[in-house]
Formats: C-alpha cells, sequence, structure tokens
C-alpha cells in the first residue's frame, strides 16, 4: 500500500491542473467526508479495513476519527474475537452498555478503549497495575502470550495474575476475564503501535479513494498483486463511483495504465488499462512496441509487428485481449492477421515498412456480446464490457432472483435468492469451521454466511463454484447485510452456456 500510496500522489500531482504539489504528510487529516465514507463500509481497496470482516465492523464501530481507526483495526483480530473483547467495546461504544472500571489505574490505562483491553500493552499495563506485575515480567507474559499454544507456559502466569488481583481488592470474575482476554491475544493480538501505523496508512488510502478515485484505482492496478480485491473487482467498484476505464489499447496504452485528462468523465480523468493487464505478454515486448510506436502511430497490424518485431506469442496475447481492435476492428479479425503474418524474406530485409494491407473480402464472424465477455477474463481477468451476470438477469428474475443493489432494503429474515461470481471464500479459525464468501453481481457485493451443515452437503461447491446460486435469508445488523444460507448451487455452467445458446441456462 505504501508503493500505492507514492503512484497515487504521483498521478495527482502530474494532472495539467494539479495545484501545490502535496506528499503523504500533506494529507488533511480528519475529513468528515472520509469518515462518512469508511462508516459506509465503502472500502474496497484501502489498506485494512477492506476485508469482509473489516466492512462488517465499519457501520457498528462508525469510525469518526484516528483513533478510531487505530481500534478498528486492532479489535477485528482472532485475539479480541476470541477473547470476548468485541462485544462489550460495541455495546459501550454505543452506549449500550454502562462503562465501568474496577480502579483508577484501570482505568487511566483502559478508558480510551472503554474499559475492554484490545491492545497488548493494554494487557501489560494492567498486568502491572492489577496483579503487581514488574517490567521484566510483563514482558515475559508479552512473550508467553505469543508462544503458549506451540509452547505452553501460560499457566504460571495465571495463578500469578488471578492472586496478585485478589490481594489488590479486584473481583475473581474480572481477573477471570483478564485471563480470558490473555488467552486470546494468543491467537493474534494487535500491539497499539502497530495498529497505530497501520491506521495512518488506512486513512490517506481512504482520503485518495474518496477524493481522488481514478488516480487511486490507477496506483492500485499498477501496484498488483495486492490486497483482497483482483483488478476486474477493483474496475467495478471504480465504475460505480463514476471513474470511467478505457480498455487496452496497443495504439494508446503503456505498460502502466495511466490517466487521461482529454474528456474528462464527471467524476475526474479517465483511466487507460495499461498492457500489463494483458495475460501471456511479456513485458519486453510491451517495450518494445511502445518504443516503436514512438516513432509514429501504427497502421495496421503487419506495421506494428514488422516495426516492434514482437513473436507470435506476444501477438496472440494482445489479439486474444482485444488490445488489436484499434487495427482489427474485432478479436476474431486480430486472430486471423496475426495468424496471417509472414516473416520478411531476405530480399525486403531493407524496406523499412509495409504498405498499408488491402481489406480483404473475408468475411469472418463477428463474436458475440456474452463470447467478448469470456474471452476478456480468459485474456485479462477483467471486462469493461457488462457483467456476465447482467446478460443473465432476465432469466434470474423469472425465478425471483433479487440482484445486490436490492437487499438492504428488505426486511431482516426475509427468505431470498441471489446469484452472483464468487469473488472471495474464507474460512477463519475463530469462526467454528463457518464459510464466508463474497458473491458479486451487476450492481454490487453480497456477503454470505454458510453455516459448516449447510457447506456438507455441497462441499465441492462450497470450495470450487465460480457462479453461485444461493437460497437463504436475510440478515442485517446495523446496516450490514448478510445472506444466511441455506441452498448452494453451482451455476458454473452457465458462464459456457453464455457463449453458445443464450437460452441454455439449466
Amino acid at each position: 500500500m505504501l508503493t500505492t500510496i507514492r503512484k497515487a500522489i504521483d498521478l495527482v500531482n502530474s494532472a495539467p491542473q494539479a495545484g501545490a504539489p502535496f506528499a503523504l504528510h500533506s494529507i488533511p487529516v480528519e475529513d468528515s467526508r472520509v469518515y462518512d465514507m469508511i462508516c459506509a463500509a465503502d472500502t474496497v481497496g484501502v489498506f485494512q479495513i477492506e476485508s469482509r470482516a473489516q466492512m462488517s465492523m465499519l457501520p457498528r464501530l462508525r469510525p469518526r476519527n484516528y483513533y478510531d481507526l487505530v481500534i478498528q483495526i486492532a479489535i477485528v483480530r482472532p485475539g479480541p474475537i476470541q477473547g470476548n473483547m468485541v462485544h462489550p467495546y460495541l455495546a459501550r461504544r454505543s452506549g449500550k452498555e454502562a462503562v465501568i472500571y474496577p480502579s483508577e489505574q484501570v482505568r487511566e490505562v483502559l478508558a480510551r478503549t472503554l474499559g475492554v483491553p484490545i491492545f497488548q500493552e493494554q494487557v501489560m499495563k494492567i498486568a502491572i497495575v492489577a496483579a503487581g506485575f514488574s517490567g521484566g515480567e510483563a514482558d515475559q507474559l508479552r512473550r508467553a502470550m505469543a508462544a503458549w499454544k506451540k509452547k505452553g507456559g501460560l499457566e504460571p502466569f495465571e495463578e500469578k495474575l488471578t492472586s496478585g488481583m485478589r490481594e489488590r481488592g479486584y473481583s475473581e470474575q474480572f481477573s477471570a476475564q483478564i485471563y480470558s482476554q490473555i488467552k486470546g491475544f494468543a491467537d493474534y493480538g494487535f500491539p497499539e503501535s502497530h495498529s497505530a501505523s497501520f491506521a495512518l496508512l488506512a486513512y490517506v488510502s481512504s482520503w485518495l479513494k474518496y477524493h481522488h478515485p481514478a488516480a487511486f484505482t490507477c496506483a492500485l492496478l499498477n501496484s498488483q498483486p495486492m490486497g483482497f480485491y483482483a483488478p476486474a473487482q477493483l474496475l467495478q467498484d471504480a465504475s460505480r463511483h463514476g471513474v470511467l476505464v478505457l480498455p487496452v489499447d496497443v495504439t494508446q496504452s503503456d505498460w502502466d495504465c495511466a490517466l487521461l485528462y482529454e474528456g474528462e468523465a464527471e467524476a475526474g480523468p479517465a483511466i487507460r488499462l495499461g498492457l500489463r493487464q494483458v495475460k501471456g505478454l511479456s513485458r519486453a515486448g510491451a517495450q518494445r512496441l511502445c518504443q516503436a510506436r514512438s516513432a509514429g502511430p501504427y497502421r495496421c497490424v503487419q506495421s506494428l509487428v514488422e516495426r516492434s518485431g514482437i513473436n507470435a506469442s506476444d501477438r496472440e496475447s494482445l489479439a486474444a485481449a482485444d488490445a488489436l481492435r484499434p487495427l482489427s476492428k474485432d478479436r476474431y479479425r486480430a486472430f486471423w492477421d496475426v495468424a496471417g503474418y509472414e516473416e520478411k524474406l531476405p530480399l525486403f530485409e531493407a524496406a523499412q515498412d509495409w504498405p498499408e494491407a488491402a481489406e480483404l473480402p473475408i468475411m469472418l464472424p463477428k463474436p458475440s456480446e456474452a463470447q467478448n465477455i469470456m474471452a476478456d477474463y480468459h485474456s485479462t481477468g477483467l471486462t469493461l464490457r457488462r457483467h456476465p451476470v447482467a446478460l443473465l438477469r432476465d432469466h434470474l428474475r423469472a425465478y425471483h432472483v433479487l440482484p445486490a443493489q436490492e437487499l438492504a432494503a428488505l426486511d431482516d429474515g426475509f427468505g431470498i435468492k441471489i446469484a452472483g461470481i464468487v469473488t472471495s471464500r474464507q474460512r477463519p479459525q475463530t469462526a467454528s469451521g463457518v464459510t464466508f464468501m463474497t458473491l458479486e453481481d451487476e450492481s454490487g457485493f453480497m456477503n454470505v454466511v454458510v453455516w459448516p451443515t449447510v457447506a456438507a452437503r455441497a462441499p465441492l461447491v462450497v470450495r470450487e463454484a465460480s457462479l453461485l446460486g444461493v437460497s437463504g435469508r436475510v440478515q442485517i445488523s446495523a446496516g450490514v447485510v448478510h445472506i444466511i444460507a441455506y441452498t448452494l448451487v453451482d451455476l458454473s455452467h452457465w458462464l459456457s452456456a453464455m457463449t453458445l445458446r443464450s437460452r441454455d441456462f439449466r
């Protein structure tokens, strides 16, 4: 993310109408509009708070300042979850539960986190002020927390903690709670200093996403691989935020994605996808292509091949990605053109360029929209055409399958059907065998919760489906929508059927 931030700032500073150059340290602090975006869990691509778990927590915790972000990042961890710290903190933050401190010393340690120990440093300080640990003993406790599941070693600390707290007048309930939370920290608890550093980058990346979405997305694309989201999801999100994205084009694209400021979209500059998005294209071939183009525009595919000297593999990769479209009209004709290329004979090696190729009277069929979409995914991992699920929507509507954008308006517990491309699968150790899946359709993301009993009925579907149908019920809490799955259906074969017959969805 540091790389992405640097690239995004460079892109913003290089804009034709850019004002005084700014840097990481000069980004305005505590922008309420940025926090509004964060509270709405509009954080695709944002450092540390883009995961499904973080997005589910954001509308509940509702961070409104930097220290709230510090807590947000640290609380969605196995330690606080296993130590039963999350729900008490949220209840106290919302005013549903009173904040009570057993002593003034404990208040000084836990006041900033409403009486709940969230950071490693707090656990060590509690051991000192409430149980009489020395600084060295507290550090030994920290080391034991990090290693006890592998090596054991917390038992001596349990006795010392409970007896030390008892001697200082603390209740058995409080000492047992603290020890339980310490055991939770062995499942990965965050140091406050660590979370504070992360929170700075979370805020900065959020600020860039809100104020400069095109530059931020462009920088993310040029920093891949990283994060939870593939370029396809990043570009879907950018498009929903009004960013215009232009396809890979051998007559325009450089290796990296770039910003275009001519004919700006309403939300700002457009993104021109770079040659880096073309699967199978070598970087050396892309560099030769760009270098040869600097001497003048390409007139035809033959001209491009002769001047750049790219090999057959690179030529086919460009054709598959529809990157030759300005020269060949469509990807089928592009394949014909690159397949028909022949090396120059020695007699013609002195020729600088081939003459303009005559239009051949060859009637090649044009690819359908569905064929283009699937070919885009195979060759670049993304499409700028309609989302695949959009092509299936009429058929899905006939079966009462709802799109993502309609879920928030439903009542809690409402029974529904949804369908989407599977973008992530997670089964955290802290979730007792529950699988969390994220689906994407043409209107947004959908979070699906698959209980172990449901997953056991369709294990291959959970692990392998690329297009998934889900029957279940809506669960809405603090504006966060989840679908509790009852039945899972693998619809992946529909994607293949799309390229054959548009109605073959059985």
